[in-house]
């Protein structure tokens, strides 16, 4: 996708935040947005601000029957889908992992990570029936790649496990179907408290930024470079480990699980 005049989005969390920036770039491009959330009050303002050009839909995502809802609304209003944008979450509970409540945790989970699951096995399998080109996107965060905040490990977990879904579900999409990362950083939304988010970025900046990326179909929609230098503290020490612990030996390759798929499948056909 090039550009979104005429083209259909739907983005869940859309009433707010990130979702809601996207959503008013995305119709200032000339297309439309059906916009999901848990909060009617903002999705009743969403739908004053854009008329026409936005269906709006109460929707808690961790519900799959809801999420199968959504999609039914969005299909039977324009008969087709350009972009999915599975992006609502929520701030996760804090403290050290051995004081959380477990049942805490579960629940932040069914939001931040089965949320997003939810909308790529509804939405998914229409998108591939669907005889244009189409693209899922789903919210990590820089989360998914190193510890931003102290004590959150649950909302670390879950957008660890988002990118994880992420890149096995583009191994299963054909050709006419993208799916992708967005990776926020400190972005300001309502996802935590107003007194520490507001030293954010901007989100109308930020949806600047990322939806020329949404729309070239990147891999990886970034924003913020300081993630750089934390995602290699992470990886050098990593990589060092290997140096020092498992170096390259002849025949190593045979203990590479992809590289025996391939010669398995090779051998079948």
């Amino acid at each position: 996708m090039s550009d979104f005049q005429d083209k259909v989005a739907v983005i869940t969390g859309g009433a707010s935040g990130i979702g809601l920036a996207v959503a008013r770039e995305l119709v200032r491009l000339g297309g439309s947005v059906v916009l999901a959330d848990v909060n009617e009050r903002a999705l009743t303002d969403a739908s004053e601000e854009f008329g026409d050009k936005a269906l709006t839909q109460v929707c808690d995502t961790s519900d799959l029957a809801q999420v199968e809802a959504l999609a039914e609304a969005a299909f039977d209003w324009t008969g087709h889908v350009d972009l999915v944008l599975n992006n609502a979450g929520q701030g996760g509970v804090r403290g050290k992992l051995w004081d959380v409540d477990p049942e805490a945790a579960r629940a932040h989970f069914d939001v931040n990570f089965w949320g997003v699951w939810n909308g790529c096995r509804v939405f998914t399998p229409r998108l591939i029936a669907q005889d244009r080109p189409s693209a899922i996107y789903n919210t990590g965060s820089e989360n998914s790649f190193f510890c931003a905040v102290p004590q959150t490990a649950a909302y670390i977990a879950a957008k660890h496990a988002v990118l994880g879904m992420t890149e096995s579900l583009r191994e299963d999409l054909p050709d006419h179907v993208h799916a992708g990362l967005i990776i926020p950083g400190w972005v300001f939304t309502p996802l935590g408290e107003e007194r520490f988010m507001q030293f954010g970025m901007d989100s109308a900046k930020y949806a600047r930024i990322i939806v020329p990326q949404i729309l070239a179909n990147e891999r990886f929609v970034v924003s913020h470079y300081s993630n750089v230098k934390r995602i290699e503290e992470r990886i050098d020490p990593l990589l060092d480990a290997y140096a020092r612990n498992a170096p390259r030996n002849e025949g190593d390759d045979a203990y590479d699980t992809r590289d025996f798929i391939a010669a398995l499948q090779a051998n079948r056909n």
